[in-house]
Order: structure tokens, then sequence, then C-alpha cells
């Protein structure tokens, strides 16, 4: 079954499970966290594979170089199996997946709803920001909105999971965007906002190419940079604060993604940026140290 068949309401094939069929998109994607969530107890464990795959599945949708309008429809489809399965009628493997998460802990259909208007966001043939209002509400739908719905699963009291989300969630997707600048610019996106490059003398963002090569550029990364930063801080104090077993998987992902924002700052702004990452051996690390430990 194709993503496209799950998107339009197909149902789970007989021969596979929906937790089977979520687990399968987790381990098929390769992501250092598996192990994480693999020491999970088993009901948080189910939980966090089926958010994980919903979202890679309407990211997969966003990131399809296909045309835009049909990505629109198939995330509209997404919505409304959201909406279906908050009315105790889901009808996909990931939907039926996710139905005992929502109940067992609480999760927010508005959280659900978020992440796919950050898809919305991202699905554009061509991606512009206007301004830092702008990069922080897509900040917390594509990032903050899927911490959110992760810290209830982990048992955390609302308030302070939504501090974490918020502060994690900005942290993380910053470092990605300035991770992808680049590389973003080469697919027509653009994600540094509007007015903070027009601050620094950019004004044409119809020009990726002269917005690279701009002398003001590096400054702007190292702003949004500087605000990746204080939002580890504060994302470690919170953490901190909490159950260290509730929220490995969390640890985990800070600790991998504040490692790769201190790559890209000791390497510098300066065009062309290298897209810098952890080694094989540097991620098997944090998963020892952070996910098994």
């Amino acid at each position: 079954m194709n993503k496209a068949e799950q998107s339009m309401g197909m149902e789970t094939p007989p021969q596979a499970s929906p937790e089977a069929h979520v687990e399968g998109v987790v381990r098929e994607s390769g992501t250092s966290f598996f192990w994480a969530m693999r020491r999970l107890p088993p009901e948080k464990r189910a939980a966090m594979y089926a958010i994980y795959a919903f979202c890679r599945e309407v990211d997969d949708i966003a990131d399809d170089p296909g045309d835009e309008a049909e990505k629109r429809f198939r995330l509209g489809q997404w919505r409304a199996d959201i909406q279906r399965l908050y009315g105790g009628e889901p009808r996909t493997p990931v939907t039926r997946a996710l139905e005992p998460a929502v109940e067992r802990y609480g999760l927010r259909q508005e959280d659900f709803g978020a992440v796919i208007a950050g898809m919305e966001m991202d699905a554009g043939n061509r991606v512009r920001i206007a301004d830092m209002d702008e990069l922080t509400l897509y900040c917390d739908r594509v990032a903050s909105a899927v911490g959110r719905l992760s810290t209830r699963v982990f048992g955390l009291d609302a308030g302070i999971g939504d501090k974490l989300a918020f502060a994690q969630g900005q942290a993380l997707q910053l470092t990605n965007i300035l991770r992808d600048v680049d590389e973003d610019a080469g697919r027509d996106r653009l994600y540094l906002p509007a007015d903070v490059l027009r601050a620094h003398d950019i004004t044409d963002t119809d020009d990726l190419a002269g917005v690279l090569r701009h002398p003001g550029l590096p400054r702007v990364c190292e702003l949004l940079a500087d605000i990746a930063a204080r939002r580890f801080v504060e994302a470690r104090a919170i953490i901190a604060t909490c159950d260290r077993d509730a929220v490995r998987p969390a640890v985990m992902m800070l600790e991998v993604y504040d490692r790769i924002l201190v790559k890209l700052t000791r390497a510098g702004w300066e065009g062309p940026r290298r897209r810098h990452g952890l080694s094989a051996l540097a991620k098997l690390w944090v998963v020892i140290r952070y996910g098994l430990l």
C-alpha cells in the first residue's frame, strides 16, 4: 500500500496490524532515536511509534517534489483522517495505531492539526518566511507540536511539557534551518525571515543565489544560531526537573542537535556552507550514552 492510498483512507491489510505497520515505519526510517523509543514501556513505545509514523507520513508528502495541488490534497485527506480518529472511526493503519494513544494519554487534536498546517507551509514549490513571528509559528507547527504530543506520552505535567516542547522544538528546527540553508535554496525555499534579512541589507529574496552570497547573511545566521543556543539551554534546564527515564528520547534528540549546532557555529557562516551532521560513530555514542545507559 502506498502513501497516497493510505491518505485516501484505505483499510489496513489483514496481514499487517496497525502496531506492526507503525513499528515498520520507524524501523525503515533508520532514525537514531529508535533505540531510545525501544527503552520506553510497551504502551508508551507503541504511542511514540504511532506519532513518529504520522509525522513521517505527512513530512514525506510535503517533501515530495511532485505537484503542489496534489500534495495539498493529500494533506487535506490527513486532516480528514485525524477528524475521523477523534470521531471514533479511524480508518488508516496510522490512525488506528494512534487511537489507543489518544485515549490513554489525552493527545490533543489541535496538535496533530498544527503538524499538518506546518507541512502545508512546506508544501509550496516556493517557500518564504515573512518575519520572526511567522518563523516562530512555523517552528511551533513542525517541531513544537510534535513535542507537545510526545511529552504527554512521556507523562510530563502539561505545563512543563508544553514549555519543553516550545524550547526544544525551536532549538531543533532552527538548527535544521541553519544546517540546510544552501540546500533549501536549491529547492527555492528560504526559511530565514525576510524582516531579519532586510535589517542586514538583504532585500531581494527572489534571487536566492544573491542571498547566499550576500555579506550580511553570516550575521543573520549568527542571530538565529544564538536563539537556538538559548533554547537548548532552556530545554536542558527543564529536562533537569524531569524524570530522566521519562524524557530519554527528548534528551537524545537534544544531544544530537546541540552537537550539530556547535559544529555549524565552529565552521562559520560564510558561504558556501557545508551541510554538517554527526558521524555514525558520534550518533552511536549518543545512543549508548543517552539512550541506553
